[in-house]
């Protein structure tokens, strides 16, 4: 495996984030809050696994038959497993959901409801892309399948002009992905490594983990088959398809437009693995927010619009995302630093379409 240098932040000024960091702890401390979940936050827990479960239990027990019912409950089942995704595994997997560590271990296999591997989903996401965020070669979640093109050091291909079109369609095959081959390939990747040893655990270990968590996901979400007998095999099939395509889709939806965007920056390190900024100061840089004035929309994606807020605070619960972002915006402008944010959801697609474009052909 090609090894690769070590990447070093500039950290002989880092007067931005200590000063920001003051000021958030501040307001926790001078309205006697906990920095982790609250009322809002259980209850959208119970709101989303409720939403996944019920249409899963009404169509083990054939409640609404026909095929019409069942394309309409798996549409709402992969709404749903994105809700969970968003808005409770995400937050548990940074340890931010509750000061309580085993509720947090526990609701870190609310990863398995999106078929994947809670050790994987930490290290790609905790561990390296919030360390090494939009760093070729080191950020993964720039570095797709060979087909697409996500940062502007990656090599270009032919066939990138083209990713503006069809990566939508592929953005859809995520979750589908971590139910089946991913998790395998990933973790033998991270073992390769060394990076288990950092998450105390073993490659064999965590491999029988996700086997066993393979067969019993594949036997839960196969039962409505084996219970309703005028349901084919076909039938299933399509439903499995359904949830998981909408439920990729609108994570990939959510994540993309953060960071491969047009505003953001893909800041190349030396030789020597040197970047310009301090740690904090290139998460502003290569970090967007949007659509964060629409309360309901950031209440539904777990706050993840406040992409800004998150990266400098990932072990803040979402829930205080809108009420420290004023705090994190004025520090900004005070220390000339670009607080980058779309007014809406559609404003950031757009730009992260731009960017795919751009990336296309040059």
């Amino acid at each position: 495996m090609e090894a690769k240098p070590m990447i070093k932040f500039n950290n002989s000024n880092r007067q931005f984030y200590t000063e920001l960091k003051k000021r958030v702890d501040l307001y926790f401390k001078e309205n006697n809050l906990s920095k982790t979940g609250n009322l809002n936050m259980y209850l959208k827990t119970v709101f989303m696994l409720g939403c996944y479960f019920v249409p899963f239990i009404l169509i083990c027990a054939n409640v609404f038959e026909g095929k019409l019912a069942w394309l309409l409950l798996s549409t709402l089942m992969g709404l749903s497993m994105a809700g969970v995704g968003l808005c409770v595994m995400h937050d548990a997997n940074h340890g931010s959901y509750s000061t309580n560590k085993t509720l947090n271990s526990i609701l870190c296999f609310t990863t398995n409801l999106l078929g994947g591997h809670s050790i994987n989903w930490r290290i790609q996401h905790n561990v390296i892309h919030h360390t090494y965020t939009n760093v070729h070669n080191h950020d993964e979640d720039i570095m797709p399948p060979g087909f697409m093109r996500f940062e502007p050091h990656a090599e270009r291909k032919s066939v990138h002009k083209l990713q503006f079109l069809y990566a939508w369609f592929f953005y859809g095959m995520m979750t589908l992905m971590w139910s089946t081959t991913k998790d395998f390939k990933q973790i033998k990747r991270y073992h390769q490594r060394g990076l288990l040893a950092g998450m105390k655990t073993t490659y064999k270990k965590e491999i029988g983990i996700i086997i066993l968590s393979k067969v019993l996901y594949f036997a839960f979400m196969f039962l409505p088959y084996i219970l309703v007998k005028e349901m084919t095999l076909l039938n299933w099939l399509v439903g499995y398809l359904i949830i998981h395509y909408i439920a990729g889709f609108v994570l990939a939806a959510i994540f993309q437009p953060a960071h491969v965007a047009n505003e953001t920056e893909f800041p190349l390190p030396s030789n020597t693995g040197d970047l310009e900024n301090d740690w904090a100061v290139h998460q502003m840089k290569t970090t967007m927010n949007f659509a964060t004035r629409d309360a309901v929309f950031s209440w539904l994606v777990g706050g993840l619009n406040y992409q800004v807020e998150h990266h400098l605070f990932p072990t803040i619960c979402h829930v205080h995302y809108s009420k420290i972002s004023g705090i994190v915006k004025q520090t900004a402008e005070e220390f000339n630093l670009p607080y980058l944010s779309k007014d809406t959801f559609a404003g950031a697609l757009w730009s992260h379409e731009v960017m795919l474009y751009k990336l296309g052909r040059a």
